[in-house]
């Protein structure tokens, strides 16, 4: 199980395509990351499944609204 590992997400408000490094050592986290392109704020979310063993990485603006 990778603990550690880089991860291609896309900036929610300009598109821009960058790499960040997850650690997932501490089990579910909730970040906010700067976008180098545009400057807004992702909302990085880290989700460890612990009986798989998957890691589910999300990027969103953080102020979508969901329906």
């Amino acid at each position: 199980m990778r603990d550690y590992f880089e991860q291609n997400i896309v900036c929610p408000h300009c598109g821009h395509h960058t790499r960040i490094v997850v650690d997932a050592s501490e089990g579910d986290q909730d970040y906010y990351e700067d976008c180098l392109a545009c400057c807004n704020s992702i909302h990085i979310t880290v989700i460890r499944h612990e009986q798989t063993g998957d890691i589910e990485v999300r990027a969103d603006a953080d102020d979508e609204q969901y329906f």
